[in-house]
């Protein structure tokens, strides 16, 4: 490797929004640089992670955009056609439909999508990939390549634009000196896939009960489509830990309790997967030189699903402004380049974060006076039709 490089744009982190990001900037005649602290065998063949991503019609169209869309095979993609709300042991559902469409979205796992955006990222004649390098020093300067960055082999990188795409919990992020609003939640998200008895008729659900929450991913699966699920368990941390030990046999029968018979014949179809729980909001989302996407600018809370679609929302949208500035010959790196972008993700972004946060604290709330809220909170919202048809819209996001 060369003792230093001088690039247009430099991305730290390689995951769907870093990948995304160096994708749409592809073409505009930048050079572009990916550096990823992860081996490059790690990214071109991701291993299962659990997680399956809730795709709105607006990423799906975004992914297509990229060329991404069409590496995905029809088995690899699920329909997902309608989600419903569940309280407590109240029979009660808050459901919502598609709006002009056939479906809320799809479901997709998440390491499919970043061996989609691999593939058609490094087919890209003008975005260079160095996998297996950490940055362990970053300094934002003048003139026009303002960013400094040392590897950790001792290579240099000098670059217009620093993009940080490298997590919620972004050490690009720290080295900027931007702060950062940290909620660490005390629990874990336990997810796996299961198949079951029941067919699921490709409908989503996210159960508030009583001391855990559970949603149920439909997902398509081998013979029968509709009895797999991908189930996703939040709970305390150390109790996490306790089913992330047990014996399959014993986990299964565990899990079929938990469900209280709304899933019966419950088998694991996949290993299982942990995550602690914290939600993040970068109190800036770029300054001269550097600007952040994906969870190292907004970490989402995982119960609305809208994390990777917003994450790739702001890849989109910084690529959109980048692109227009560098064909008009304008500094891609200043501030009032970037602004604009800011501007648009944290009014996008700032709605959902709130809304989530709020809803998360109402609905994990075991308190009575809030057990009774909530109940009444969802009756209100089933009675609110426009309120309904909003977050239908927001779930689909066909905009």
């Amino acid at each position: 490797m060369p003792p230093s490089l001088d690039v247009d744009v430099a991305i730290v982190g390689s995951g769907p929004s870093g990948l995304a990001f160096a994708r749409a900037l592809s073409g505009s005649g930048l050079k572009i640089l990916l550096l990823e602290v992860q081996p490059e065998d790690q990214l071109r063949g991701p291993a299962y992670d659990g997680r399956e991503i809730a795709l709105t019609h607006r990423s799906i169209r975004v992914l297509r955009e990229l060329g991404a869309w069409e590496k995905l095979t029809a088995d690899e993609i699920s329909p997902l056609r309608r989600a419903r709300v569940l309280d407590g042991s109240s029979s009660f559902e808050l459901g919502f439909e598609p709006r002009g469409q056939d479906r809320l979205g799809a479901l997709v796992s998440n390491h499919l999508i970043r061996r989609t955006l691999y593939d058609t990222t490094v087919e890209c004649p003008d975005v260079t990939l160095l996998a297996g390098q950490a940055v362990v020093a970053c300094e934002v300067k003048g003139g026009s390549h303002r960013v400094n960055l040392r590897l950790a082999g001792g290579t240099d990188v000098r670059a217009r634009l620093l993009v940080a795409a490298d997590s919620r919990f972004s050490q690009t992020r720290d080295r900027l000196g931007v702060g950062v609003d940290i909620h660490r939640l005390g629990r874990s998200m336990l997810v796996c896939r299961m198949s079951h008895d029941q067919s699921h008729d490709h409908v989503a659900t996210e159960w508030f009960d009583y001391g855990q929450t559970v949603a149920t991913l439909p997902l398509n699966g081998p013979g029968d489509e509709s009895r797999t699920s991908s189930i996703v368990l939040t709970l305390e941390s150390p109790r996490i830990e306790s089913l992330m030990e047990m014996e399959t046999p014993r986990f299964e029968a565990e899990m079929e309790q938990r469900l209280k018979g709304r899933l019966t014949g419950l088998q694991l179809a996949s290993t299982r997967h942990a995550y602690p729980m914290a939600i993040t909001w970068s109190r800036h989302f770029c300054g001269e030189g550097f600007a952040l996407i994906g969870d190292a600018a907004v970490g989402m809370h995982p119960v609305t699903a809208h994390g990777f679609n917003l994450g790739l929302r702001s890849a989109d949208a910084l690529a959109r402004q980048v692109r227009r500035a560098a064909a008009k010959g304008r500094d891609i790196g200043a501030a009032a380049t970037l602004r604009p972008y800011e501007a648009e993700h944290r009014r996008v972004a700032l709605p959902l974060y709130e809304g989530t946060h709020l809803l998360v604290r109402l609905f994990t709330n075991e308190a009575t006076p809030a057990r009774l809220a909530r109940g009444t909170a969802l009756r209100i919202a089933q009675a609110a039709a426009p309120l309904r048809r909003a977050v239908s819209a927001m779930l689909t996001d066909a905009g």
